[in-house]
This record gives structure tokens, sequence and C-alpha cells, in this order.
């Protein structure tokens, strides 16, 4: 679909739509379209994408100030955040350095440390995250190296 600030200037019919129903997008809307590179799934479709779209690279968002104050506002302390920080930076480099099998694009983003209520026990929610979510993507990541996953999430329990 063109459009770049055109609005009604690229109308068209819907397939299914009654005689003289037209759609557009209007110039106030933005589409926005996401992907998980680390998805394999998505390789022959990435390059019909990367041709029509560009392309903005995301890194996770650990040590940015905003995170930390989000984290602030839901009852985590300092030195959890810290804590946090740290066994992400280091499991984050784990995956970029395995230049074999993963990558920058396989990064464990912020999203997972994000609590959408306040935290009672910073502790039980902090090993709830790393025993139902980050572990299981981990072993997946390493499938065949189970001492690695144990090593990396032990040094933090």
């Amino acid at each position: 679909m063109k459009r770049i600030n055109e609005g009604k200037n690229f109308e068209i019919q819907n397939t299914y739509s009654k005689e003289g129903e037209h759609f557009y997008i209007p110039e106030n809307v933005y589409v926005t379209g996401t992907m998980n590179t680390a998805d394999r799934s998505l390789a022959m479709v990435d390059y019909a994408l990367r041709r029509r779209f560009a392309f903005i690279e995301l890194e996770p968002g650990f040590n940015t100030d905003s995170f930390k104050e989000y984290l602030q506002t839901k009852g985590i302390s300092q030195g959890f955040i810290d804590t946090i920080d740290s066994l992400m930076k280091e499991i984050n480099t784990e995956i970029v350095n395995d230049k074999v099998n993963l990558g920058k694009g396989f990064e464990i983003g912020h999203s997972y440390f994000t609590p959408d209520h306040d935290i009672e026990d910073e502790q039980k929610w902090f090993e709830r995250v790393l025993r139902l979510e980050i572990k299981p993507l981990l072993q997946e990541y390493w499938f065949d190296q189970e001492d690695k996953v144990h090593e990396l999430l032990n040094r933090y329990q």
C-alpha cells in the first residue's frame, strides 16, 4: 500500500465492500510493523520486507534511566535493578559472542523484567522471571549446552 502523506489520493475500493465504499489511510495514521529477526521462520520473508521498509534496530534497555525508574515505581530496589542489569549484560554478551548459532539479533530484551503490578517480594519475582521466562529461552538457545545455562543463571540465584 502506498501512502506518503497523500491520504485520500490513494484510496482503494475494498474487495467485499459496497459499490462506492473506499478505504485509505489518513495522513495522521502511521502503520508500524515489527518483527523479531531471531525467529528463523521469517528468513524468506525477511528479504522481501527489507526491500520495502526502513528498519530500526532496537537494543535491550536494561541500563536506561527510564527502565530503572519504571522498576523503582514497581517497588524494585536499586540493588536488584543492578543485579538484573549485570545478569542480562552477562547473558547478552554470551549470546552476541555465539556467532555460530546466535548473535546480536538474539539478545534478550528488558520486557521480561517489566511487571505490570507492584512487586512485594522482589527476590521471589526475580526467581520466577528467571525460572519461567529466561531459563526456558536460554535452554532453547543452547539446547545442547545445559551446563552453560545452569552456570549463567546460578551466579544470580
